[in-house]
C-alpha cells in the first residue's frame, strides 16, 4: 500500500477541495485526483463523494480515513525510530562479562552508556568464560568481553589494553610499607579468581616449587567483590587489578604490596564477536566505549564512574 496515496487521502479529508489539497501535495489537480481513484480502486471502496467542485467524506471514508491516520503516525514513528536506533539513541543491547572484567570495567563502562543514551535498553550477563562463549554462539549475545585470547573458526577477537596486576592488602597489613617476598605474601593467604595453570607455574616459581607441584591459593572464588571484603576485613593478600579496586585505593583503604619480585602478570582482556554478523549500532558504542575505558585504566588514568 502505497504511504503517499494515504497521505492524500488525509489531505483531501483535511481540505474538503480537490484544488487546494493538490496544491498542498505538489501534484497537479488531475495527478492527485489520479491518485484518490487508485487509492478507492485498490481498497474497493468510495471515500470521498464528489458533486459539483464539493468533496465530502463517505460513511465508509469515515472509518478508513481514521485508520490511514493512525497508520500515518506509526510510519513517521518507524522512521524517527530507526533515525535513532542508526544513531545509537534508541534500541538495544546484550553482551556478556567475565567476573574480573565487570568489577574493572563495567562501572565506568555502563555509567557512560547511560549518561548518554538514556532511552537504551542494556542487558550485561557475567558467568564463565565457557558459559559466556556458549551464550555468543546461540546469539544470546552479540558480544563476549572475557580472557580469549586468539580467533578461531566463527569468531573475531579484538584485544584490550593491557590491565596491571597486583598484589594487595588492606591498610595496616602488617606487610604494608614496606617491601617483601611473594613468598611472605603466600603465608598470609592470597586470594584470587580461578587462576590458568600458567600463573600456577609462575606461583610455584616464586615458591621455589618443583614446576610438577601447582600450589593452591587460599582463596579462590569468581566474585571479586567478595573476595574485596575478605580482603579489606581480614590479613588475606588480594590478587587483583588496579582497576578493581580503584575506589579503595583512592580512599587509602587498600595498598598495593611492593614486591621484590613482582609476579609480572598483566591480564589482557578481549571483545570477541560472530564473524560475520554485522552488529547493532548500539553494540558497537558500547564495545567502543569498552575500548575507551580499558585504554584508560591501562594507562593509569583514574575514570569516572
Amino acid at each position: 500500500m502505497d504511504l503517499r496515496r494515504l497521505t492524500h487521502a488525509t489531505t483531501l479529508a483535511d481540505e474538503l477541495h480537490f484544488a487546494r489539497a493538490a496544491e498542498r501535495a505538489h501534484l497537479s489537480q488531475p495527478a492527485f485526483s489520479r491518485s484518490i481513484q487508485s487509492l478507492e480502486l485498490e481498497l474497493g471502496v468510495r471515500l470521498f463523494d464528489r458533486d459539483s467542485g464539493n468533496v465530502a467524506v463517505t460513511t465508509a471514508g469515515k472509518f478508513v480515513i481514521e485508520r490511514i491516520r493512525r497508520l500515518l503516525f506509526e510510519a513517521r514513528c518507524l522512521q524517527r525510530d530507526v533515525d535513532l536506533y542508526l544513531d545509537s539513541q534508541l534500541g538495544d543491547t546484550a553482551f556478556g562479562v567475565g567476573p574480573v572484567v565487570n568489577v574493572n570495567l563495567m562501572p565506568a563502562v555502563l555509567a557512560e552508556l547511560r549518561r548518554r543514551h538514556p532511552h537504551v535498553c542494556i542487558r550485561v550477563e557475567q558467568s564463565s568464560r565457557q558459559q559466556l562463549m556458549r551464550r555468543l554462539s546461540e546469539e544470546a549475545l552479540e558480544f563476549v568481553v572475557a580472557d580469549v585470547r586468539e580467533p578461531t573458526d566463527g569468531l573475531d577477537v579484538r584485544l584490550l589494553p593491557v590491565q596491571h596486576i597486583g598484589l594487595f592488602v588492606r591498610t595496616g597489613h602488617p606487610l604494608a610499607g614496606r617491601q617483601c617476598a611473594f613468598a611472605e605474601a603466600w603465608r598470609y593467604g592470597i586470594a584470587t579468581v580461578s587462576i590458568s595453570e600458567h600463573t600456577a607455574r609462575v606461583f610455584a616459581a616464586r615458591l621455589q616449587l618443583s614446576p610438577e607441584v601447582q600450589p593452591t591459593p587460599a582463596l579462590q572464588c569468581e566474585d571479586p567483590e567478595t573476595l574485596r571484603l575478605v580482603t579489606l576485613a581480614t590479613d588475606t593478600v588480594l590478587i587483583s587489578t588496579r582497576g578493581a579496586l580503584r575506589a579503595d585505593l583512592r580512599s587509602g583503604a587498600m595498598v598495593e604490596l611492593d614486591l621484590a619480585d613482582p609476579l609480572n602478570l598483566p591480564t589482557r582482556f578481549s571483545i570477541a564477536t560472530l564473524r560475520n554478523r554485522t552488529p547493532s549500532p548500539m553494540a558497537r558504542t558500547a564495545m567502543a566505549c569498552i575500548e575507551r575505558v580499558a585504554a584508560g585504566l591501562s594507562s593509569g588514568g583514574d575514570v569516572r564512574a
